[in-house]
């Protein structure tokens, strides 16, 4: 009799909510926000997780990173989660057609500025001196899935240079893996947002800013993905990146809040 109260009484103690979440602070449950993020926020993001979940003991913020069509196609697939942050407008778009995201909810967080970078040594001046010898190989992100990848493309072309260049392009699977590139010497030039080098340290310098017009204008626009079993808390954290305190954050690591 003592061991089937015992069993019960560990069943009852290990049990929680349907997603296997346990209580938190007072009569709060734990939540677990998965976020779905373009691989540029990553180190913004990190700084927001560790105060928003300061203030909000009960929840967890785990985000997910890649490039915004890869993350995209997970939504599409029907990956679990509960936010997504694009890099890029094209990718958001497709899945509020699909009717995939909660389209209220949706709303353009940031932008950015594309700047040409090059290790510190680099004695390349700007954006013509990517089609001169000195430059043997550069990277972009894929264009088809990546945002930043896309805007350079676009740029290039505007400036003349994308025939003269394609040829030495290596392309990268997100924005940060171009920047690697850059660091680690296997390409002698990249184009990557502004913020990416804020993290980078010494190793590299911005070489030049692609003028505004010669790409579409960078974006960053987020929403509650529809499937979210925990839509309530994806949009106060979402409310929380729309704040005043978070936007500090996310000037300090080279992003731009957009205010309304």
């Amino acid at each position: 009799m003592f061991s089937m109260l015992f069993l019960a009484a560990a069943l009852l103690g290990c049990s929680g909510n349907e997603n296997g979440d346990k209580k938190g602070d007072g009569e709060k449950e734990a939540v677990n926000l998965t976020v779905l993020a373009a691989a540029s926020l990553t180190d913004a993001s990190k700084e927001l997780k560790d105060i928003y979940e300061n203030k909000n003991s009960n929840v967890t913020v785990d985000f997910s990173y890649g490039a915004s069509g890869k993350l995209q196609q997970q939504i599409e697939e029907g990956a679990p989660a509960d936010l997504f942050i694009s890099a890029g407008v094209k990718q958001m778009d497709a899945l509020q057609e699909k009717d995939l995201i909660d389209k209220d909810s949706r709303y353009d967080l940031l932008g950015n500025d594309l700047v040409l970078v090059a290790k510190k040594d680099s004695t390349l001046k700007d954006f013509n001196g990517l089609a001169e010898n000195e430059v043997v190989k550069m990277s972009i992100g894929q264009p088809d899935s990546v945002p930043a990848g896309k805007y350079a493309q676009e740029a290039l072309t505007s400036m003349g240079l994308w025939s003269k260049v394609e040829s030495k392009i290596v392309y990268a699977q997100d924005v940060r893996q171009v920047l690697t590139y850059v660091e680690s010497g296997n390409v002698d030039a990249g184009l990557v947002y502004r913020s990416d080098v804020i993290g980078a340290g010494e190793t590299v310098k911005i070489i030049a800013a692609a003028p505004e017009d010669s790409h579409k204008p960078i974006v960053y626009p987020m929403a509650v993905i529809k499937s979210s079993k925990a839509a309530e808390e994806a949009a106060a954290f979402a409310e929380f990146l729309k704040s005043e305190e978070a936007a500090k954050v996310f000037e300090k690591y080279g992003f731009q809040p957009i205010k309304k």
